[in-house]
């Protein structure tokens, strides 16, 4: 246990919570360490940008990975023991990358402080368990607010690599994770009733992988997550590449990206609790489809014959207009990623490890593989804007997906809303108890006829499938 000065209940929730959330973000500032002292060692190394997203990427991988089994271990052992030697492994490789000399040394250590990125099952799992359910919205977004950790990267890291080189970095960022792992241990708590190995089989807990809208919401999150962590490490790079500023600022306006999209989580939680998760999922999406089909465009000079000769006209987004685009994502992206798991918290109380483990996974490998089609695109098409298209074409398919899937759901809500106002309104209106006692009936019955009929006729079409 903790400091025993921290004995309420509540108290200790909210230091647990507060511990987590510290705890996560400087996990995700070790997990993103590349998209900084990667491009020195682009350069010492003489990478191709193929070989480039290989390297962010990497650590994004193992942390994917470990992200569905770490998830159900919290289920099984609890969240402080885990998320303690979580921190523990990654601290000698970190330390270790600063003395790499070859390509593979720094893919084999970024494997190994990869295991960072699975904090956030830990987190998510440990966490939620502390507070009841028409709070965890928020307090997910709360905890998911680490995710700022790519920006406290973005602000540290590059004036490390001026002042002192990169290879101080990951050196000052061991010391960091030892002083973060004590604190951790001296201010989290664990409640036995927390831990589910007595009542939950493995094979119970990995049954909810089978629910085909779990492998929906895996989607959306690879994409909202995915794509924040793909852009959190590439961005740095793209504003040297593409508008030729020096590191500092290129880091400094891809922070303005990265930690909205970071502590706006939080507020996201809040909208997905009182809005619900669909609908704010679904501005999420028309959102980014909008914000990303203007980033896509090329810088593009436009030549027009005149009765003067040649004219040159820049259609290209300058620097400021795309970093406001940007900012716009971010924020959208903030939101849905608190409001996809909104959805799990109100559908999967029961098992939330596993389930979070396996939207966790998704969204990892999205920010594993995007980096590394982003560098093959680009080596490619050699258009540094083709990741923006990319990412369109994905956020279109996830859009069209989500209308087909919810919408008769949606509306089946929404006709069940209707009929409790309706039904409300009534009774106001009512003096008579037994004609409010029928009315309640009625509804009741119209509500069974209807599961009979949806029943009925799914019966049905099994047995023509069958014939």
């Amino acid at each position: 246990m903790g400091l025993p000065i921290i004995s309420s209940k509540k108290a200790q929730a909210n230091s647990v919570l507060a511990a987590n959330t510290i705890a996560f973000t400087a996990c995700f500032a070790v997990w993103v360490i590349f998209s900084i002292i990667g491009i020195p060692i682009k350069e010492l190394l003489e990478l191709s940008e193929s070989q480039f997203g290989l390297l962010v990427a990497t650590p994004i991988l193992t942390g994917s990975i470990l992200r569905l089994p770490v998830g159900m271990l919290t289920d099984r052992i609890g969240g402080r023991i885990v998320f303690f030697l979580l921190i523990l492994t990654m601290i000698i490789p970190l330390w270790l990358i600063g003395d790499a000399t070859k390509y593979w040394h720094f893919l084999a250590l970024g494997l190994l402080i990869g295991v960072a990125g699975s904090a956030f099952s830990v987190g998510i799992a440990y966490t939620s368990k502390w507070y009841d359910n028409k709070n965890q919205g928020l307090v997910m977004g709360i905890f998911g607010a680490g995710n700022a950790g790519a920006a406290l990267t973005k602000f540290i890291a590059p004036t490390i690599v001026v002042v002192y080189g990169w290879q101080t970095v990951p050196k000052v960022y061991a010391v960091a994770m030892i002083i973060v792992l004590a604190l951790y241990w001296m201010f989290t708590y664990e409640d036995p009733s927390h831990i589910s190995s007595s009542q939950v089989s493995f094979k119970e807990q990995i049954k909810a992988l089978s629910d085909p809208k779990l492998w929906k919401y895996m989607q959306y999150y690879s994409l909202v997550f995915g794509g924040f962590v793909a852009l959190s490490l590439w961005m740095t790079k793209y504003y040297i590449v593409e508008y030729g500023i020096d590191l500092r600022t290129a880091a400094l306006l891809a922070a303005i990206f990265v930690l909205p999209s970071g502590v706006i989580r939080a507020l996201g939680g809040w909208f997905a609790d009182k809005y619900g998760a669909y609908k704010v999922t679904w501005y999420v999406m028309w959102t980014s489809l909008v914000c990303l089909f203007f980033m896509s465009y090329p810088q593009t000079t436009l030549v027009i014959s005149t009765t003067h000769g040649p004219e040159d006209f820049d259609i290209s987004l300058n620097i400021w207009i795309f970093t406001v685009i940007l900012f716009i994502l971010g924020i959208a992206w903030g939101f849905g990623k608190a409001s996809v798991f909104k959805f799990l918290s109100d559908e999967y109380s029961e098992n939330i490890g596993v389930v979070s483990g396996a939207v966790g996974l998704a969204g990892g490998m999205g920010g594993f593989l995007l980096p590394i089609m982003f560098g093959v695109i680009i080596d490619y098409t050699h258009i540094n804007s083709s990741i923006f298209m990319l990412l369109y074409g994905a956020t279109a398919v996830s859009l069209v997906w989500m209308h087909f899937t919810f919408e008769k759901e949606y509306i089946e809500g929404m006709v069940k809303k209707e009929k409790r106002k309706v039904l409300d309104e009534y009774i106001k209106l009512q003096d008579d108890h037994d004609s409010v006692i029928s009315a309640k009936a009625i509804m009741e019955h119209m509500d069974l006829l209807e599961e009979f009929n949806s029943k009925y006729n799914a019966y049905k079409d099994s047995i023509k499938n069958t014939k």
